[in-house]
């Protein structure tokens, strides 16, 4: 039924409903301590959901780079945006300072990620030399081993 599954956009979507929990579940479940359930700041719960971040982020990231890009800008927008998420758990006090930061840069690494996964970016790189597909081309090849046999 699924047999392709695009993980930037999984990625930017488990990213996207992080950042509406961290801004939104907090007014809209005010109520919830009255009845005795605790979500809102809750580490289990919170690093649960870096973890979820993370998994698919890496998932995504990984399978772009070492199939499509070898590029490590994805990589490094996604390593600044976790450590973000980690540090707004560590320092509370500037967790609303994190927080913008670390979806942008997490949402800008699948975005870049995708940019550079699609076929005309890859095609595109391949042609640049010393580009991130530097294997000769097939007819660059067949000039080569004709050039080795003359």
């Amino acid at each position: 039924m699924f047999s392709k599954i695009n993980w930037d956009v999984l990625g930017i979507t488990a990213s996207v409903l992080c950042a509406i929990h961290c801004a939104v579940l907090p007014l809209a479940l005010a109520s919830l301590p009255i009845l005795g359930i605790n979500i809102i700041h809750n580490a289990y719960f919170e690093y649960g959901m870096i973890f979820l971040a993370f998994l698919i982020g890496s998932q995504a990231l990984l399978h772009g780079f070492r199939r499509h890009h070898r590029r490590l800008l994805p990589l490094l927008l996604f390593t600044g945006g976790m450590l973000l998420l980690v540090a707004k758990q560590i320092w509370h006090t500037y967790e609303l300072r994190f927080l913008p930061f670390a979806v942008v840069l997490i949402v800008g690494a699948h975005i870049v990620n995708y940019w550079l996964s699609r076929p005309a970016a890859t095609a595109e790189t391949a042609e640049i030399p010393g580009g991130s597909d530097s294997r000769p081309s097939e007819n660059e090849s067949l000039v080569r081993t004709g050039d080795q046999a003359a």
